[in-house]
């Protein structure tokens, strides 16, 4: 719930938060199944709750090569070691942090360029770890849309991602029966979490709360590297 509402609030979607904390109850390829189940009914949620004003060209331009990289990124994560997408994703996240809390302003061009390079980036490391939301919103900054349509605009490309890799992780055996029982949970707890994010959107400063963001999601990848290094 809490990845959900920060996941919401800060732009780069609950994933973010999810992977890292349920890698610490489930092994990596589990994690990435259920988080590719958690984040269908999260993106359906946030499609319905944000719904005006979608840029469908976005979605298009940045979607298409998403999803083409994702199914790459999902596949190509059946051949790497729990140990080395956990070390990889933690490393990810320490250094994502770092670089957007010291660099305030850095902000890409609002090109086609743009809307095409990152959808492949962050599809390609959604596929491998889990969570690729925090490039689409750096590149979606970009362009500067409401905060309703940037909300939905990610959503509805991240919702094409998830779909997709789904479909692959269940080929790879990330989807267990023994997890199904976790979806009717996740799709309520999706829905309110992203109710209660968008209340809170309606009532605090964006940047604020991103600086907040950014500084727990970097706690997060530093306690990942830190569970590696002890269990080694």
């Amino acid at each position: 719930m809490l990845a959900e509402i920060l996941g919401t609030v800060g732009g780069f979607g609950s994933s973010l938060f999810f992977v890292p904390i349920a890698g610490f109850f489930f092994d990596f390829h589990s994690v990435l199944g259920i988080t590719a189940l958690f984040h269908l009914s999260s993106n359906i949620s946030k499609i319905v709750l944000f719904r005006k004003g979608v840029d469908k060209k976005l979605v298009l331009y940045m979607g298409i090569p998403a999803v083409i990289f994702v199914v790459a990124g999902a596949y190509l994560s059946k051949f790497v070691d729990d140990k080395t997408l956990q070390l990889s994703l933690g490393i990810f996240l320490v250094t994502l942090s770092s670089v957007l809390l010291i660099f305030k302003n850095l902000a890409l061009k609002p090109t086609l360029t743009t809307s095409l390079g990152s959808g492949a980036l962050s599809g390609v490391v959604a596929g491998l770890l889990g969570t690729g939301g925090a490039i689409r919103g750096l590149a979606l900054a970009a362009f500067s849309l409401p905060k309703d349509a940037f909300i939905a605009t990610s959503a509805i490309i991240d919702l094409a991602i998830d779909a997709s890799r789904t479909v692959v992780y269940i080929a790879n055996g990330y989807v267990h029966l023994h997890d199904i029982y976790l979806i009717a949970a996740l799709f309520v707890i999706g829905f309110v979490g992203s109710y209660i994010g968008k209340k809170i959107l309606a009532k605090i400063s964006e940047a604020q709360f991103k600086n907040i963001v950014l500084v727990l999601i970097l706690f997060v990848g530093l306690a990942t590297l830190t569970k590696l290094f002890v269990q080694s």
